[in-house]
């Protein structure tokens, strides 16, 4: 038994000085000192032995066990030590180098221009609603008094996927669907994005964003209308500033205006940003149209409301004084990194 556990030692001492890497160290661990291992078999062969013998091949066995766990211990230990020398030689730390900065991004101009806009609608009770991208033209013209052949639709020629369905030319669908569900009174804004087959340029895109609102409830006046966007002017734009309306035509508005704002660079005393005229355009609205409102399902002559809508990109371009909307879609991080 005793030159049994000497040949037991000796190859298990052979094989760890051919190890050379971490792992064969463990495979002559497992071989030799496992649950079925060399040194257990012998154990498992001590019925075999006589009993006064027991006691001393037991000491062999935990002897040799000892031996080779101290032997396989310090050739783990050197071997890793060598790995470990090894290692940092390549992977060599030259503290003069400057720090890898942790690029974090932030948000988009559109997004910080929507994200105000939507505050300042909130904290007067409005919802904030959103409708499909791709609408039927039924939402899209016929619901808002633009029908077949009207000559508002030749402005609003878009991308059509068939004869019924496009992709929207504005947000205000979402307000005729919202509309149609019969839930009032309504205050809601829909921002989202739209297409329109525009050649780009420094203020046109095929692909733009639209904030448009509504609101239909009993003695809705155009008074409602001024002083609504006044006050939304002013929280966007600065407490100093006016608004002046001036008439225009919408097919689903009746009066319609178009509103400017003084200028917030030069206080309405005109510069180059107002081109010396001292007020900038910023959108256009009016007072619902009674036919609008009868399509939807609503009585003309109990409930009245306005609406308005602003081109998101145009907010942006204002506020942060943009001079080409390109620069939003072209995603270069010289451009974007200063908002």
């Amino acid at each position: 038994m005793k030159e049994k556990l000497q040949s037991i030692k000796e190859e298990a001492l052979k094989a760890i000085e051919a190890a050379d890497v971490p792992e064969k160290l463990n495979d002559v661990r497992v071989k030799f000192l496992g649950k079925k291992g060399e040194l257990t078999a012998v154990l498992k062969g001590m019925k075999e032995v006589a009993p006064e013998e027991r006691p001393k091949v037991g000491q062999l066995v935990n002897e040799t066990r000892a031996s080779i766990e101290k032997i396989l211990e310090e050739s783990k230990a050197k071997m890793e030590r060598v790995i470990r020398e090894e290692k940092m030689k390549q992977e060599v730390i030259d503290v003069t180098l400057p720090s890898k900065k942790n690029m974090v991004g932030h948000r988009h101009p559109n997004t910080i221009a929507l994200e105000e806009v939507e505050r300042i609608f909130i904290g007067m009770g409005y919802e904030v609603v959103e409708g499909p991208e791709v609408e039927y033209d039924l939402y899209n013209f016929e619901k808002l008094n633009i029908p077949d052949g009207h000559p508002a639709k030749d402005e609003q020629d878009t991308f059509y996927i068939n004869k019924e369905i496009l992709l929207r030319t504005q947000t205000s669908p979402v307000q005729a669907r919202v509309m149609e569900q019969g839930k009032l009174p309504i205050r809601m804004i829909a921002p989202g994005r739209v297409f329109r087959s525009d050649e780009v340029d420094a203020t046109h895109s095929p692909s733009f964003h639209q904030i448009e609102g509504l609101v239909i409830d009993k003695n809705i006046s155009f008074a409602d209308l001024k002083g609504t966007l006044e006050v939304f002017a002013k929280e966007l734009f600065g407490p100093e500033t006016k608004t002046k309306f001036r008439p225009h035509h919408f097919p689903f508005t009746e009066p319609s205006a178009e509103v400017d704002v003084t200028c917030f660079k030069c206080g309405g005393k005109g510069c180059r940003f107002c081109k010396g005229s001292g007020w900038i355009e910023i959108l256009g609205c009016g007072m619902v149209h009674p036919h609008v409102l009868e399509m939807c399902g609503i009585d003309p002559n109990e409930y009245t409301g306005f609406a308005f809508g602003v081109g998101l990109e145009r907010i942006a371009l204002l506020k942060y004084e943009i001079d080409d909307m390109r620069l939003l879609y072209e995603n270069d991080i010289r451009f974007l990194k200063q908002f």
